[in-house]
């Protein structure tokens, strides 16, 4: 963890705060945009969400396992209410209007309550496997384990809550399908590219957050 001032602590918290809403929100919109990536079945949203983890372990490294607890806490009911927002106002990718919002949509309802608990399982799985192995000496072991659990509890609760028995007849049809390539792609995203390049993704995202150039990361 970082030796941090009251001003850079406020600081991080906030910008991770709205980072985790902000690559949520954007996954539950793009979840709703199939297409075939070489013949399977897929959504934009699987290129999105692997992004949260890199967020979730930045979390873990400037405040331990405890706070980033507390901070997934407090972003779960406003990235709802923003998912819920966005997802209506821009419907399986057409602007819809304001007075789309009038009406109660079950279909982006499921989706974003989806999310809510799937998010809440796969990050507190997350920061409970990475907070215990942050201090292995193979640095890799952390992110990797933590992605791959959190991924995988994650992607069972988002799919089966949201799209089994859906009104969307293509994903309830194919909802297992697109989970189990979502899944693949995560951790592909998460172990081929992101692992790879996490000491330097987490030291230049660190400095951006805090713009503290003498504090210590212990990686």
């Amino acid at each position: 963890m970082l030796a941090l001032t009251q001003a850079q602590r406020n600081r991080a918290i906030s910008i991770l705060a709205a980072l985790h809403i902000l690559i949520l929100a954007a996954s539950n919109y793009l979840v709703q945009i199939p297409f075939q990536l070489f013949g399977i079945h897929t959504t934009w949203g699987t290129f999105s969400f692997p992004f949260v983890y890199l967020a979730t372990d930045l979390t873990v490294r400037i405040f331990g396992g405890a706070e980033a607890r507390r901070i997934i806490f407090r972003v779960m009911l406003p990235a709802l209410l923003f998912s819920y927002l966005i997802s209506v106002l821009f419907f399986e990718g057409r602007y819809q209007g304001v007075t789309s919002l009038a009406g109660f949509n079950t279909f982006v309802f499921r989706i974003a309550f989806a999310s809510f608990a799937a998010y809440t399982v796969g990050q507190l799985a997350d920061v409970k496997v990475f907070a215990r192995l942050r201090r292995h000496p193979s640095w890799w072991v952390a992110p990797a384990a933590s992605t791959v659990l959190g991924n995988l509890l994650d992607t069972a609760i988002f799919f089966s809550v949201a799209f089994w028995a859906s009104s969307d007849a293509f994903m309830a049809s194919h909802w297992p399908e697109i989970g189990a390539v979502d899944y693949g792609f995560k951790l592909l995203v998460s172990i081929v590219l992101f692992l790879p390049l996490y000491g330097l993704l987490l030291r230049a995202l660190t400095d951006k957050l805090l713009t503290a150039p003498a504090a210590k990361v212990v990686l």
